[in-house]
């Protein structure tokens, strides 16, 4: 999480959503700086807890802005980053199993460490029904995105690839994507409702 004070905007790192990138690009120009274990701070815990302290400390209240990968091509991202060696041998690598099964894992009610990932839609939301980002971008709106933010931080911005996933053949069955779809439903409604913004979906946080 990368929080701009001057400029009252703060960047919440949803994970794989190139967040990486998002984060050498701008690390620079940012006054607080969230990483490690503290980058992928959600939404709500924004919302409720830092943006009030930055408030009170600072006499600002930055807004905050995320971006959201379709549902399928997030899971299917986090299966490609876990098949790297590093992972080899970890209860994290996802060599040697299909998509498929991995999909089945992730949505099954004891996942194994491999397949716990959260979800865009926690992530984003308070859990139930309000999204808790004052902006969401649809990570297929990346132009949409890097206007928005070089706009806010008065500086044209450009992001460079970072910690590409492995290219690895991962086709879905379309039962098990019925099946996703099924359980993952306001995962992909969320995402639609971004998309059908235009990609960029605006909820002011008041």
């Amino acid at each position: 999480m990368l929080v701009f004070l001057r400029h009252k905007l703060t960047f919440l790192a949803t994970p794989k959503t190139g967040t990486t990138a998002v984060e050498m690009a701008l690390k620079p120009r940012a006054e607080i700086v969230f990483s490690k274990s503290r980058k992928h701070i959600t939404a709500a815990r924004y919302a409720n807890k830092i943006a009030p302290f930055l408030e009170d400390t600072f006499g600002v209240r930055p807004a905050s802005v995320a971006v959201m990968r379709e549902p399928v091509a997030q899971i299917r991202s986090w299966y490609k980053y876990r098949s790297q060696d590093r992972l080899d041998g970890t209860k994290q690598s996802t060599k040697g199993i299909t998509f498929d099964q991995f999909v089945l894992e992730v949505i099954s009610n004891d996942p194994p460490e491999r397949a716990q990932i959260g979800r865009q839609f926690n992530f984003l939301t308070d859990g139930k029904t309000r999204v808790m980002a004052d902006h969401i971008f649809a990570y297929s709106h990346q132009e949409g995105f890097l206007m928005f933010i070089s706009e806010h931080l008065q500086h044209p911005v450009e992001i460079a690839p970072k910690n590409v996933s492995p290219k690895v053949d991962a086709p879905l069955d379309a039962a098990i994507l019925a099946k996703l779809r099924e359980v993952r439903a306001a995962d992909f409604m969320l995402y639609d409702e971004v998309v059908a913004q235009g990609g960029h979906l605006h909820t002011p946080q008041d």
